[in-house]
């Protein structure tokens, strides 16, 4: 719907189910913008859990939480516009991450977003740098708990230039530190 041409995370996340031996992947979308296009392509799929935290309403009108696909694998977390850093990192403790746990996934996929930073001028969200790196390596943990640390980031979006640069070397430095 405008963003994206191809559903790169759900690819992914297909192509280690069937070609890798997998039974579960998780995919965690943390963009400002629902990840209607992933969900779409993994909502029927009960080996795939899909979490999409964004900011309602705004573009593309889509991820109620009432949507939860068609096996409860489908978690879609509406944040109003200035939630801020505290409130994302309480909602992410208390929700995804506990939904995350309980699905015990053997990969867990991170599509990437830093539009929800402050300084994107396409949304309301209120999130520093600061906020995606504590998100990436609290997914970190999960992964090397669940995922014999197996995690794949895909950059999704981000308008500000500092912002998104200052935002995607913190989630990247946390990958690196955490690969070692």
């Amino acid at each position: 719907m405008g963003f994206c041409l191809f559903g790169n995370v759900a690819i992914a996340a297909k192509y280690a189910l069937d070609h890798h031996g997998l039974k579960r992947v998780a995919i965690v979308d943390f963009d400002v913008h629902h990840g209607n296009g992933t969900q779409d392509l993994v909502h029927e799929d009960p080996r795939i859990l899909f979490v999409s935290s964004h900011e309602m309403p705004l573009y593309p009108g889509t991820g109620d939480p009432s949507d939860t696909g068609d096996h409860d694998t489908v978690l879609n977390i509406a944040l109003r516009q200035g939630t801020d850093g505290p409130s994302f990192r309480k909602i992410y403790e208390d929700v995804v991450f506990p939904r995350v746990e309980a699905f015990r996934p053997e990969l867990l996929i991170v599509s990437a977003g830093f539009d929800a930073h402050r300084a994107d001028p396409l949304a309301g969200l209120m999130l520093r740098t600061s906020d995606f790196a504590w998100v990436t390596g609290r997914l970190c943990d999960l992964a090397d708990k669940h995922c014999a640390g197996r995690v794949v980031s895909a950059l999704e979006g981000g308008y500000d230039l500092d912002a998104l640069a200052d935002s995607a070397a913190a989630h990247v430095k946390v990958l690196e530190e955490r690969s070692r």
